[in-house]
C-alpha cells in the first residue's frame, strides 16, 4: 500500500483504488509499528475516491526529521574521493566506507523539503551542484522500518570537496531536499533489490540518465537505522536517506529550470524542477 499526504488529508492507495482518511493526525498515524495492518483496517471502513496522486501533493513528512547516509555505495566513495583529492580530504571517504560506523548526518526538517512537482534549489555560492537519488526509509519511534520513500539529497560538490567539514553547508539550505511522492508500506520489509533511476532534462532534452540497484549498497537498511537511533530519540519517527550510487561526471552540474526525476520501483517517481 502507499500513503500520500495532501493538505490535511491522508490518501491511501491499495492497488488501483484510493481512499481518503479524514481527521487523522499525520504524525500519530504513520508512527505505528503495525502501519500496514493499520492501513488495511482503515480502508475497510472508507469509501473509494477519484484521486490524481501526481497533483498537489505535500511531501510525506510533518514533524519528523530527515537524515541522510553518506558513502554507502562504491561509486559514491569514488566520487567523494575525486572531488576532494586536491585538498587532501579523500582519505576520510575511504575510511568511512570501510568503517563499522556509517556516516550519518542531519539533512532537513519539513520547511526545507519539497514535494513532488515542487522546486528544489541549488546554492547560489556553488558552481557544482547535483541531485542524489536515494531510497529513503521511514522508521517509527521504536526504530522499526515500516515504509519506504524516494529522497533527493541535493548537494554542492565543490563546497564539500573543499573540506569535509563544510558538509553541512553543502547539504543543508533552503530547498535542499525533496521527498515523496508517498510512503510505500509493504506487508513485510523489502528484501529484494530495487532499481533506482535518475533522469535529468534540460530544455526538453535528457542530459543525464543512469540507474543502479540497491543491491550495490554496502550497508543494510536496518543497520543504518540502528546507528541513527543509538543516542537519539525520534518521538514521531524519522526518515533516513540511504545514500546514492549514481554520481554524475565531474563536468556536469545542474542548471536552473532543469527537471530532476527519480524513479524507484514499487514506490513511484519523484519529480522536481530546479530553481
Amino acid at each position: 500500500m502507499k500513503v500520500y499526504k495532501k493538505e490535511n488529508d491522508i490518501i491511501v492507495q491499495n492497488e488501483g483504488s484510493f481512499y481518503c482518511l479524514e481527521g487523522q493526525n499525520w504524525d500519530e498515524y504513520i508512527n505505528d509499528d503495525q502501519l500496514y495492518q493499520k492501513l488495511k483496517a482503515s480502508i475497510g471502513n472508507a469509501k473509494t475516491i477519484n484521486f490524481d496522486h501526481l497533483e498537489g501533493l505535500n511531501p510525506p513528512i510533518d514533524s519528523q526529521e530527515l537524515w541522510a547516509s553518506g558513502v554507502t555505495y562504491y561509486m559514491s566513495k569514488k566520487g567523494r574521493e575525486e572531488e576532494s583529492k586536491e585538498t587532501g580530504g579523500s582519505i576520510f571517504y575511504t575510511k568511512v566506507y570501510e568503517a563499522d560506523r556509517p556516516e550519518l548526518f542531519f539533512k532537513a526538517t519539513k520547511s526545507r523539503i519539497s514535494g513532488t512537482g515542487e522546486a528544489v534549489r541549488i546554492r547560489r555560492d556553488s558552481s557544482w551542484n547535483v541531485p542524489e537519488p536515494e531510497l529513503t526509509l521511514f522508521a517509527t519511534s521504536n526504530a522499526k522500518i515500516v515504509g519506504y520513500s524516494i529522497g533527493n539529497d541535493m548537494s554542492s560538490r565543490d563546497i564539500e570537496g573543499q573540506n569535509p567539514l563544510y558538509l553541512p553547508q553543502a547539504k543543508t539550505y533552503d530547498g535542499c531536499a525533496s521527498l515523496g511522492p508517498c510512503i510505500y508500506v509493504p506487508e513485510k520489509p523489502v528484501d529484494q533489490p530495487l532499481k533506482i533511476e535518475l533522469t535529468i532534462e534540460r530544455q526538453g532534452t535528457v542530459v543525464f540518465q543512469e540507474s543502479i540497484s540497491t543491491d550495490q549498497m554496502k550497508r543494510k537498511p536496518q543497520e543504518l537505522v540502528d546507528y541513527l537511533f543509538r543516542e537519539s530519540s525520534f518521538p514521531n519517527g524519522a526518515f533516513l536517506m540511504t545514500g546514492t550510487g549514481i554520481v554524475p561526471p565531474a563536468d556536469f552540474s545542474l542548471a536552473l529550470s532543469d527537471i530532476v526525476s527519480i524513479e524507484i520501483e514499487k514506490i513511484g517517481t519523484l519529480t522536481n524542477p530546479v530553481a
